[in-house]
């Protein structure tokens, strides 16, 4: 009795709010790809500004320094700002392991076809499969860059206190220099070019903005915006460190 009445109140909510074709267009797959692109893209304008950010390494201390100081000076602001990065990052996770998900049941009738006619090997793997693989990879990356730049965790690092001047260009020196960080965040950047590579392209795909006229145009600028991210984050660990020398 309970169920039954808690049924029509959801439903008479969305109703009253006009959300019923939302919640239905979300439990579909093309509305599940269509937010997944929308979360790609903004996730994608996020890269560009702590890119720019970041290469204030290379400008001098006194510039990176005023910069840190001037995002953790404003604190209700970058509030808002990480709480919506989390949630954009978290749906665009969810909304890949749904869609992977999808595929995978959607393959279970074709698996022994599959076998017999394509081939065999790591090359065979659908781009659906390379992108979930390669955001796997980005995801673990984004895991330790937050332990080593937001949570300052590494037991193999020694940070600077966070109330010094100097402490933000210090600290990230410091994880930069690390050769376990250099190693890992090199092959993440690259890893997640891979993954913009095609994810740049395939979200206006989804948000319906291909055509033939238009589609190779935008394949390009999605290779080179891939690879002036990875190119740009790729250099802090392989360059910075040099600046302490």
């Amino acid at each position: 009795m309970s169920d039954s009445a808690a049924s029509p109140s959801k439903a008479g909510i969305l109703d009253w709010f006009g959300l019923r074709w939302f919640f239905r267009f979300l439990s579909s797959s093309i509305g599940q790809k269509f937010v997944m692109a929308i979360t790609g893209l903004l996730l994608c304008g996020f890269l560009v500004v702590h890119l720019e950010g970041n290469l204030l390494l290379f400008v001098s201390a006194e510039k990176y320094n005023a910069y840190a100081h001037f995002l953790h000076s404003q604190e209700e602001l970058l509030m808002v700002a990480e709480t919506g990065l989390f949630v954009l990052f978290l749906a665009h996770l969810y909304l890949a392991f749904a869609t992977a998900w999808g595929n995978a049941k959607a393959r279970v009738d074709q698996y022994a076809v599959k076998q017999t006619k394509q081939a065999k090997g790591l090359w065979a793997a659908s781009p659906s499969t390379w992108m979930f693989a390669s955001g796997s990879v980005v995801l673990g990356f984004v895991i330790l860059h937050l332990i080593d730049m937001k949570f300052q965790a590494r037991p193999d690092i020694v940070y600077l206190d966070e109330h010094a001047p100097n402490a933000p260009y210090a600290n990230a020196l410091a994880v930069l220099s690390n050769p376990i960080s250099r190693v890992v965040y090199t092959i993440g950047v690259i890893v997640l070019g891979f993954h913009l590579s095609h994810g740049f392209a395939s979200a206006f795909q989804s948000l319906g903005l291909n055509h033939p006229k238009y589609t190779p145009l935008i394949k390009w600028i999605s290779r080179l915006f891939a690879f002036a991210i990875a190119a740009g984050f790729a250099s802090l660990p392989i360059l910075v460190p040099s600046l302490s020398r």
